[in-house]
């Protein structure tokens, strides 16, 4: 008996061993797998804080990097844009908007001077030196980690319509290692795209709204309550247009056939039903000369009628009173194109263009819509401001334009 008590002695210990020697050897794994993965966390910073610094000008060697490491990479922190929300206050008098105003002034980008905007007009000078097929400009006030999915899309079917075009967007935010990042997709496959914070003070000069810029940015003009960045949006690409000439685009516009033949030209979004005449203009396409006559009634208009209360009154509105005014005047060479060049679907319709067909009948709707708007339809406007939140769904109307007008075609149904 006292043998079998020792040979369980012997057994237990056996055990023990067995035990503790298993311990120490998952420790040591796992010592060793913590190590391996903040060694490769450290190597992956390093890289990506050695990418991020990389003029990422050249088009010959570089690394493609994915669509969707833009919006990683922003959720991640990697930023140069401070978050201030520079929506104005609702609900307040004009003076105490005056006042936040002046607080938040020192902050906002635009109305900055520095070192980068004043080599402004070097930049494009230079960038539109050599060949282009169409002369692209854009706008994008916004924080560059804003610059989402649909943006890079919309980019996206304007160089595989137009690859030899060359595409500028003026943004303070995305002239930035962050704003490099985001277009080295596209610089990587050869496309020439340059992100250039505006000098507005320049571009504004000798214009009618060199006045109201002066009093804006001095704090002394109320801004009204729609956010300031949208109407500045709305002067700087008219500023831009009639400093250089060229086609302007809103950042959530579909390109679907080459504008080589448009020049001196503006859209209608919609038309009277019975007289078949324009009822509305907008300002989301614009293709104009340099210091075209139009353009400056433009600018004058925006600066002599500014109401920051009213949404659309210095954009869309503001396009369809000057050309209502102007007329068939002589001295004023320009196109309105029907609703379907440019804004086939409207505003309270763009829903129906992002689900897939349900049924034969939508299926061949759908279809029909898909053959009128490849042959007739210069782009799509989607319509953002109430199209963002939709899924692009597989089959749809907007999946096949997107997929049938790109080059990169990274996440359209995530979009």
């Amino acid at each position: 008996m006292f043998e079998c008590q020792r040979l369980g002695c012997r057994v237990k210990r056996h055990i023990f061993k067995t035990i503790y020697f298993a311990a120490i050897f998952m420790l040591l794994v796992l010592a060793d797998s913590l190590f391996c993965n903040l060694s490769l966390h450290y190597a992956a910073s390093r890289t990506k804080k050695n990418l991020s610094v990389l003029p990422n000008r050249g088009t010959s060697g570089a690394r493609q990097i994915p669509l969707n490491s833009v919006t990683e990479e922003a959720e991640g922190g990697y930023s140069e844009d401070h978050q201030r929300n520079f929506n104005p206050p609702i609900n307040v008098t004009a003076e105490e908007r005056i006042d936040w105003f002046r607080k938040v002034l020192p902050e906002f980008g635009i109305f900055k001077s520095t070192r980068v905007t004043q080599q402004f007009e070097g930049r494009v000078r230079r960038f539109f030196e050599g060949e282009c097929e169409g002369r692209f400009f854009m706008t994008w006030i916004s924080p560059a980690n804003s610059f989402g999915r649909r943006e890079l899309i919309a980019m996206d079917s304007l160089f595989t319509v137009h690859p030899n075009g060359c595409l500028m967007i003026l943004s303070p935010s995305l002239d930035s290692r962050m704003g490099d990042r985001i277009l080295k997709p596209f610089q990587d496959r050869g496309f020439r795209v340059l992100a250039v914070a505006p000098d507005a003070p320049f571009l504004l000069k000798d214009t009618p709204a060199e006045y109201w810029f002066d009093e804006m940015k001095s704090g002394r003009k109320d801004p009204g309550e729609i956010p300031i960045a949208q109407n500045l949006s709305n002067l700087l690409r008219l500023a831009v247009l009639y400093k250089y000439g060229g086609v302007y685009l809103d950042t959530d516009f579909i390109v679907l056939n080459k504008f080589s033949r448009l020049r001196n030209t503006i859209g209608a979004q919609s038309v009277h039903p019975v007289s078949g005449n324009w009822s509305r203009l907008n300002n989301a396409v614009l293709i104009f000369d340099k210091n075209h006559p139009l353009v400056y009634k433009f600018i004058e208009e925006f600066a002599l009628t500014f109401d920051g209360n009213k949404w659309g009154h210095n954009g869309p509105y503001l396009v369809s009173r000057v050309v209502d005014r102007v007329g068939r005047r002589p001295g004023y060479n320009f196109t309105v194109l029907p609703p379907l060049a440019f804004y086939p679907v409207d505003w309270n319709r763009i829903g129906t263009y992002f689900p897939r067909p349900t049924d034969s009948v939508t299926s061949k709707w759908m279809e029909a819509k898909l053959l009128q708007l490849g042959k007739e339809a210069y782009g799509v406007h989607l319509w953002n401001k109430q199209s963002r939140k939709l899924k692009i769904e597989p089959e749809s109307i907007i999946a096949k334009l997107i997929l049938d007008h790109c080059s990169i075609c990274d996440n359209v149904y995530t979009s």
